[in-house]
C-alpha cells in the first residue's frame, strides 16, 4: 500500500487543490435549466485553463466500456457514475457531482452533493448525514487507527439516522493513480487491516440512500441508481495520514450548510 513523503505530498497538494477549485466552481454552475452536459463541459474548461486533465475520461474496466464524461455527474436516485447530457436539471432535484483530476502524474478526486433549490426536508436531511458520515469517517483517519475502524464509522452513523449505505462501491487509496490499495468502504470489511500510516492517502467517499441498500446498473453500463427510486447522496474528499491530525487535502467547508436556500 503506497506511502507518499516529501515532495510527493507536494505533488498531491497541489492536485487536490486544483481538484477542489473545480469542483466548486463547477458546482456553482448547477441551477435550474442548466443541463448535465453543461456542467460537465464547465469542469472540461476548468481543467483546460488550469493545465490538468480529466482522470475519468476514457477510464475503462476490466472488459467495461470507457467512461465518457469529465465529470461523474449523478442525478436525483442515481448513486455515482452517471454521466453528462441533455437532461435539464429541475428545481427539488439533487446532483451529485464527482471530479476527479491529473496533475503533473497526481491524482485529485473529491465529490458533493448540491441541492437545487428548495428540496424536500426528508432529503435534505440524507445529505446533512451523508456530509456528517464523511466527516465522523475522516476522524479516524489517523496513524495506529485500523481501518475497518473508519470504516465502520460510516455505518454506524448512518444507520442510526434510519438510512442505508452502499455497499457495492467503495472509497479507495488515491495517488500516482486514481485507484490504489486500500480499499475503503463505508462499512465494516472482514478484515479490519491495515493499520493505517503516516503517508497513506485516502479518499473516503460515503454513499448514502435514502431507503434501501440495492442498486442497478443502467444501460450506459455506468450510471448506478437505487433499487428503489429513492434519492442518494455522494460526498468525498481526499485524506492524508499524518503523525498527528487527518490533512484534508481537497479541504472546503462543510457545503450543504453553506447553501442559502432551506426546504421549506
Amino acid at each position: 500500500m503506497p506511502v507518499y513523503r516529501g515532495k510527493q505530498l507536494d505533488g498531491m497538494r497541489a492536485a487536490c487543490s486544483l481538484a477542489r477549485d473545480i469542483l466548486l466552481e463547477s458546482a456553482s454552475k448547477i441551477e435550474p435549466g442548466v443541463t448535465t452536459g453543461e456542467v460537465d463541459e464547465c469542469a472540461a474548461q476548468l481543467m483546460r485553463k488550469s493545465g490538468c486533465v480529466s482522470a475519468f475520461l476514457g477510464y475503462q474496466q476490466s472488459g467495461g466500456t470507457a467512461f465518457p464524461g469529465n465529470v461523474c455527474i449523478s442525478v436525483n436516485d442515481e448513486i455515482v457514475h452517471g454521466i453528462g447530457g441533455p437532461r435539464v436539471i429541475q428545481p427539488g432535484d439533487i446532483i451529485k457531482l464527482d471530479v476527479g483530476i491529473i496533475h503533473d502524474g497526481w491524482v485529485g478526486d473529491n465529490a458533493l452533493t448540491v441541492p437545487v433549490g428548495s428540496v424536500d426536508s426528508e432529503v435534505y436531511r440524507l445529505l446533512q448525514v451523508t456530509e456528517e458520515s464523511l466527516h465522523v469517517a475522516i476522524d479516524f483517519a489517523r496513524e495506529g487507527v485500523m481501518l475497518g475502524d473508519l470504516c465502520a464509522s460510516v455505518d454506524r452513523h448512518v444507520s442510526k439516522n434510519g438510512y442505508s449505505v452502499v455497499r457495492e462501491f467503495v472509497g479507495h487509496g488515491v495517488g500516482k493513480k486514481l485507484h490504489e490499495p486500500p480499499q475503503v468502504p463505508n462499512y465494516r470489511p472482514e478484515t479490519n487491516l491495515p493499520r493505517l500510516k503516516a503517508g497513506m492517502i485516502l479518499a473516503i467517499e460515503p454513499m448514502v440512500n435514502l431507503g434501501a441498500a440495492g442498486i442497478k446498473l443502467l444501460d450506459d453500463d455506468w450510471t448506478v441508481v437505487t433499487a428503489d427510486g429513492k434519492a442518494s447522496a455522494h460526498f468525498e474528499h481526499t485524506v492524508l495520514i499524518t503523525a498527528s491530525d487527518p490533512e484534508i487535502l481537497t479541504w472546503r467547508e462543510p457545503t450543504v450548510s453553506e447553501y442559502e436556500t432551506r426546504p421549506e
